[in-house]
This record gives C-alpha cells, structure tokens and sequence, in this order.
C-alpha cells in the first residue's frame, strides 16, 4: 500500500476511532467506491489479496472473479435454454392453433364446429376437459345433446366469474364444477366469455389436472383469437339452424 493510501486509511481509521465508530463493511465499500483507483495504486495487495472459499479454502481475487464470472455465464446460458425452450412451445402452439382456426372455418355444423374443439383441447392439448355453455335462447334441441355441452343452468357461474372479465383462470367451487363439468375436477380451469357483436352467447370451460396450468398470470394472446373466432363461427352455426 503507497504511502497516500496508507495515509487515508489512517485518516478514516482515526474518524472512527474518534467517533467510536466499529470500521464495518460499508465504510470500507464505500471507500473502494469513492477511490476506484486503489487497486490500480496497489497492484502487489490485488496478487497477494487471498478470499476465503467455501470449496477451496482460500482463493485469490482474480480467481474469485473469475468464479463469479463463470457463473454468471452459466445463469445467462440456463436463461438462454429457457427462452429457446419457451420460444419452441409457443412456435407449436401457434402451429396448432393456426391449424385449428382452418379445420372449425370448414366445420358445415354446430355439431362438426363442437367435435373439432373438443378433439383439439382433450386430444392435442391433452387437457381434461372440454364444455360449452350457451344461452337458453341460443340452444337448439339437437345441439343440447352434444357431449361437449353443459346442459344445467350455469347462468349464475357467467355472472360470478365473468361478469367483468373475458376470462377466469383458477379454481372453481365444487358447486361450480358440478354445474359445468357434471362431475369434480381437481387442478385448474379457464372460462372463457363468448361474445360475438356485443350479444353474450355463453362460456366455453376447459378443465387441466395440473393444478397450476390455468394461472391468471398467463398470457392471453392467441385465447383471445380462439375466443373471438370460436364465438362468431358458434353464432353462425346457431342462428343458421333456428
């Protein structure tokens, strides 16, 4: 250490000494803050400086550096991994959403439009469930028989849950579950409003064992087209049949 870092060291360690102050880190950090230049001064206190390790015992300040280095290398190259991985699945999502929209547009009934959500949410989303609640005034006699359709009075549930929202992402009460999915589901759920030229058709729920998989946290991009899309080609099929 040269004789002007010496003699700041002193200077501080007689203002704490005066003041009765304990020389704590902070008052150390704050010098090294203050005087960038210290090590560049003090360059045989850099090679000599020795840190304790936890591994290894004791280490050097270069080699400490260099360990933190490597592993902020490594905690960059685990978040790059996890933003491909993430980038894959919404890659295959959007696929197969894309290739949904096609296959209901073609659907030439309600029946046809219902068997094709149903197949992609249970089969190529492998999810629990599927059901579509409507209105009373938009459900005609054959589409009521469809497996895909709930069929008591879930008008209460719409009024709860969606009454100001698009969607409800969570858990349901067992009452509720009973009413749309006539049975228990244990894990999550998402209902999403169908609202087609500002007329409230109903709800669609789709159910997930994973109880975590329906966060109201998750992204609601490509629902909203399914939601918009679904509803409008819903409304189509109904109103053609009445």
């Amino acid at each position: 250490m040269n004789k002007k870092d010496s003699k700041k060291m002193n200077e501080i360690q007689d203002s704490i000494n005066r003041d009765e102050i304990p020389l704590e880190d902070e008052v150390i950090a704050t010098f090294l803050q203050d005087n960038p230049e210290f090590f560049q001064r003090n360059e045989a206190l850099v090679a000599n400086l020795r840190l304790a390790d936890n591994q290894r015992g004791t280490v050097s300040l270069v080699e400490r550096q260099q360990q933190q280095l490597r592993l902020k290398i490594q905690s960059l190259e685990d978040e790059i991994t996890q933003l491909i991985s993430v980038a894959n699945h919404n890659e295959e999502l959007f696929t197969l959403y894309s290739d949904l929209y096609l296959r209901l547009i073609d659907c030439q009934s309600a029946q046809e439009l219902l068997d094709c959500l149903h197949q992609a949410t249970t089969e190529l989303l492998s999810l629990s469930a599927f059901k579509v609640w409507l209105t009373p005034e938009l459900l005609t006699g054959a589409l009521s028989d469809h497996k895909s359709m709930s069929k008591n009075d879930c008008a209460g549930v719409m009024q709860n849950r969606l009454t100001n929202e698009d969607y409800y992402f969570g858990r349901l009460q067992s009452t509720e579950q009973e009413l749309i999915f006539s049975q228990q589901c244990s894990g999550s759920v998402v209902l999403i409003k169908l609202v087609h030229d500002e007329v409230e058709l109903g709800f669609i729920a789709i159910s997930s064992q994973d109880a975590h998989h329906f966060d109201p946290r998750m992204d609601t991009l490509l629902l909203s087209q399914f939601k918009r899309l679904t509803a409008k080609l819903i409304f189509q099929q109904v109103k053609d049949k009445q």
